[in-house]
């Protein structure tokens, strides 16, 4: 176990330019605001300490904040190594938030920084990824009886978490975020598509018109990533192991084949499948001069990086989150981000208004856990629907936009299996 610190950031002298960047998303955050003031007055999380392990960027400033307005302690460590925005991390030091996070942390450093929230006696967790909730289990079990129950954020995380409850190991309840449509169907389609583009160019600067851009998985962070691709004139090759998704990025125009096949032909990689070695030795061997690998999936596994070093040797940098590997063949590789988010490693991470409905389920559903927790079972529980639909209303209203509403007659027609044709 870890000595107590109160944080632990980079830089304080960032914090300013991290109050300005976290009151820009502020702005482009309206449902999360419209929360903070609602339930600033009631306090639904007086008396409760979230332990959260998620990205440490401008939009999770304003869900922590948002969740102490609510009246919890909110102990927190970034999820990721490389996806901390040090000046964000500083105002929320400056702030009196417990942090633990700073970019470029060591495994040992991520992990110390997990157990930091996790002695802090927590009774509700928010995760990206599960780190936090395997930890727990892992190593304080004790603390994981008294729990109320969690969230978690991500495809990756709630996919293990599902195995954990069917294996009868998950000792308290979690609430499945990523699974709700207000969070899957735009966070990991909108969000990922742009954000993860953005760090690609940021990294590189190269012309996405006319390139060959191969995409591995198209799941719901795949087909954002195509689609934008697509948009920017990018000739865009689908890699698939599920027979339904491959049919359906064939329906959206896209070409599908082989990583085998792909890795011949491609410009750029981007893996996005939640499954470790998607791009491995031979595929390496096999590239053209120049191509350009990275990940948008939550774990850096996906590219097999150990065996491209055999491969290749060492990497030099050539910009920054860009190294350049020469294979035997004598063509250039070059690996963004080390292998992690490009997205958040290399650029800043989803768009802040995308984030305002992924958020605003996190900080809905923690109340629900609050309040329920100690009488559920040990189980991953979806979003209730009337919640998705709540915040995609408020998030229609925040832009203007109004939408009919059913009649008492429709209503009841919907329901009339004897009204016939």
């Amino acid at each position: 176990m870890s000595t107590q610190v109160k944080f632990k950031v980079a830089d304080m002298s960032l914090a300013a330019a991290g109050r300005r960047r976290i009151e820009w998303a502020e702005s482009r955050m309206p449902v999360m605001m419209a929360l903070r003031e609602e339930y600033s007055k009631s306090k639904p999380l007086a008396g409760h300490r979230v332990a959260g392990c998620l990205h440490v960027t401008k939009e999770t400033a304003v869900l922590i904040e948002t969740l102490r307005a609510a009246g919890a302690d909110v102990p927190w460590s970034g999820c990721n190594p490389l996806s901390t925005q040090d000046d964000v991390a500083a105002a929320l030091a400056e702030n009196d938030i417990p942090i633990y996070a700073w970019h470029g942390m060591s495994t040992d450093e991520f992990y110390w920084a997990i157990d930091q929230c996790l002695e802090s006696e927590p009774t509700l967790t928010l995760d990206d990824g599960a780190d936090l909730i395997f930890t727990a289990h892992a190593r304080y079990q004790d603390l994981c009886k008294r729990l109320h129950g969690g969230t978690e954020e991500t495809t990756t995380g709630v996919h293990r978490l599902r195995a954990m409850a069917n294996d009868g190991k998950l000792l308290y309840p979690v609430v499945a975020v990523n699974d709700a449509e207000t969070k899957w169907d735009f966070d990991n389609v909108y969000g990922t598509g742009q954000s993860s583009l953005d760090g690609i160019l940021r990294a590189t600067s190269v012309l996405l018109a006319g390139k060959k851009f191969v995409v591995a998985g198209f799941g719901h962070c795949g087909r954002g990533v195509a689609m934008r691709a697509k948009g920017m004139g990018a000739h865009v090759i689908i890699t698939e192991v599920k027979p339904t998704a491959a049919l359906k990025a064939i329906l959206e125009g896209f070409e599908v084949m082989t990583m085998d096949e792909a890795a011949k032909v491609g410009d750029v990689f981007i893996t996005a499948t939640g499954m470790k070695d998607i791009i491995i030795k031979h595929h390496f061997e096999s590239m053209r001069d120049g191509a350009i690998v990275c990940n948008t999936g939550h774990y850096d596994c996906e590219l097999n990086l150990v065996q491209l070093a055999e491969l290749a040797g060492e990497g030099v940098d050539v910009r920054d989150n860009n190294v350049r590997f020469t294979t035997p063949r004598g063509n250039s590789v070059f690996v963004l981000a080390d292998g992690r988010l490009v997205n958040l490693a290399a650029a800043e991470g989803h768009p802040s208004e995308v984030m305002d409905m992924s958020f605003a389920n996190q900080f809905l559903s923690l109340i629900r856990m609050a309040k329920e927790g100690k009488s559920l079972e040990p189980a991953m529980y979806d979003i209730p629907e009337e919640q998705d639909q709540r915040i995609a209303g408020l998030k229609l209203k925040t832009l203007g936009v109004d939408i009919d509403i059913l009649t008492p007659e429709q209503i009841a027609y919907a329901d009339d299996y004897s009204a016939g044709t």
